[in-house]
């Protein structure tokens, strides 16, 4: 039998390297095998919340304005704009364009997905983000009708949306999904089942063709879409690795031409000469991490010195420079740098505080606060399953046992974390997000009226009343100033402790083209290809 098993050591389970295994791909045609973190749990472009669901739907719908290959904001469905000079109305001019059943696409469906978005019965956890357009928090809240919504479509090619505020930023935000046309005609047929691969009509390059459960979501490209002759890749089939060392070897099998997540405590040694230095994409992201602690049901994170001590206990210089060694930072404030027109100078008032004394602090607080030796506060943190949350809790938990906290982790897959953590089904939750280069985009998080993304229900009125001067104000340096404090004032509520700032760190093959680093870790489908496609066009791949 060992004889027998000599010759094929890898099939029999020994060492050497395993075969890669792709499916087939169709004559003369360009698949794409991706690797994409975690398992979506909707194809709708108004119901997507997470980043491994955006960056498959993302290329199903083209709204108003689009991104290039390096994230930077181009021309989508509307080929110009402009805005009135109290930047309170935007005007956008449309092409001509189709679904992918051969239906117009005209400015009345762009009216309709925005209703869609902030129809309270879409459920869209994206909504609150786009609260400029008028009356659409009172639309979302249902104190409003639909109709009521500052979007408007004046004749077939024309979009107008009005402002509660001046929005400068609308044209980058017309990109995102949320804001993507919905096919009134498909979603009055078949309702919620609409996004279904057997039901879906788009209008951007790539259309779901099938989604098998814990396998793939397979894409393929839509002959329809306007700009269909310079989309590449005929075939892309997306695969929820939430496991990122495998995923890591079978990109190096050549089983998955990307992935999306790289363990962070492997990045260095995957550069190594011997592994794959060609495939390492480190760059920064504007993105953070960070523990939500739940104040709507656990009474003792209600008290301000109990999250004051937990967040200050945390040794975050170990956790990024020892534990993670991956191009994060550790995170004393709510924001991550670079955000546009703001300076981030809040900093929670331990920060330069050295460890050993802001532990000592913690002892103190907490037994200020009831909680000793004889005492002890018992917590559980609920966490991501991915990489690096399944690295950095362990830390944190051994950071609190050191200052008598007695937490327990509570490992969860990713969507189904984020789900309880909307639910308010946890007591500390470890959450994660970023992409936006407004701070309104992170700040709006914690607002009391944001919804189920305010996931431990904070609530300051003060900081709500903040925002709103923040959006209400045109002089940038007062802007600045109004999200200053208001950042401020969460670093002292701490309902929330920043662990990390983000970097994005993504396995790609140097045969792929088309993937730009850049600090949204935005990367649209229709600019991948191959360097070899013409070889593997004729078959010689």
């Amino acid at each position: 039998m060992l004889a027998a098993c000599a010759p094929l050591l890898a099939a029999c389970g020994g060492g050497g390297e395993q075969k890669a295994l792709r499916p087939p791909c169709p004559a003369g045609r360009l698949c794409l095998e991706y690797g994409n973190s975690g398992e979506p749990t909707t194809l709708d472009p108004q119901k997507a919340n997470a980043s491994w669901e955006f960056g498959i739907v993302s290329d199903f719908m083209v709204g108003l304005t689009d991104n290039d290959a390096a994230a930077k904001t181009i021309p989508g469905m509307a080929t110009h704009w402009e805005q009135s000079p109290d930047g309170l109305v935007w005007t956008f001019h449309l092409r001509d364009g189709q679904w992918s059943d051969g239906t117009p696409v005209t400015a009345a469906d762009f009216v309709f997905g925005l209703q869609r978005l902030f129809d309270p019965k879409t459920a869209s956890g994206q909504a609150a983000q786009f609260y400029a357009i008028k009356n659409s928090r009172a639309v979302n809240g249902g104190k409003l009708p639909l109709s009521a919504l500052g979007v408007t479509a004046p004749d077939a090619h024309t979009v107008r949306i009005e402002l509660e505020h001046p929005w400068p930023i609308l044209a980058d935000n017309a990109a995102a999904p949320p804001m993507s046309p919905s096919p009134r005609h498909v979603v009055a047929k078949w309702g919620d089942a609409w996004s279904q691969p057997a039901h879906f009509v788009g209008n951007g390059p790539y259309l779901p063709k099938s989604w098998t459960l814990g396998d793939k979501v397979v894409v393929e490209k839509n002959p329809r879409y306007f700009d269909a002759a310079k989309v590449c890749l005929d075939r892309i089939s997306f695969y929820p690795t939430t496991d990122a060392v495998s995923a890591e070897r079978r990109v190096k099998r050549g089983e998955l031409d990307l992935n999306t997540v790289v363990q962070s405590n492997r990045v260095n040694f995957l550069r190594r000469p011997d592994q794959m230095p060609g495939y390492v994409r480190v760059y920064p992201y504007v993105g953070a991490v960070f523990l939500t602690f739940n104040l709507k049901s656990v009474p003792a994170l209600r008290d301000v010195r109990v999250r004051q001590a937990l967040s200050m206990a945390i040794d975050r210089d170990f956790i990024v420079n020892k534990l993670f060694r991956g191009g994060q930072k550790p995170a004393y404030s709510f924001l991550p740098p670079g955000m546009l027109d703001y300076d981030g100078r809040a900093r929670t008032y331990w920060a330069t505080w050295p460890l050993e004394r802001r532990q000592a602090e913690a002892r103190r607080l907490l037994a200020a606060a009831g909680y000793g030796p004889k005492h002890p506060l018992k917590l559980e943190i609920r966490h991501r399953n991915t990489a690096d949350p399944t690295l950095y809790t362990p830390a944190v938990q051994a950071d609190w046992r050191s200052i008598g906290v007695k937490a327990q982790l509570l490992s969860t897959e990713v969507q189904i974390a984020y789900q309880s953590y909307e639910a308010g089904d946890f007591e500390v939750a470890d959450a994660g997000w970023g992409g936006g280069s407004d701070a309104m985009g992170f700040l709006f998080l914690q607002r009391s009226d944001t919804g189920s993304q305010n996931y431990g229900g904070y609530k300051n009125l003060r900081y709500d009343a903040l925002l709103d001067a923040a959006d209400h104000e045109r002089d940038l340096k007062r802007r600045m100033a109004y999200l200053g404090q208001a950042e401020q004032i969460v670093l002292d509520d701490a309902p929330i402790a920043p662990v990390y700032t983000i970097a994005s760190k993504n396995l790609v093959n140097p045969n792929v083209t088309g993937w730009v680093d850049n600090n949204f870790d935005t990367h649209k489908l229709r600019f991948l290809c191959f360097r070899d496609a013409a070889q593997r066009r004729a078959g010689r791949g």
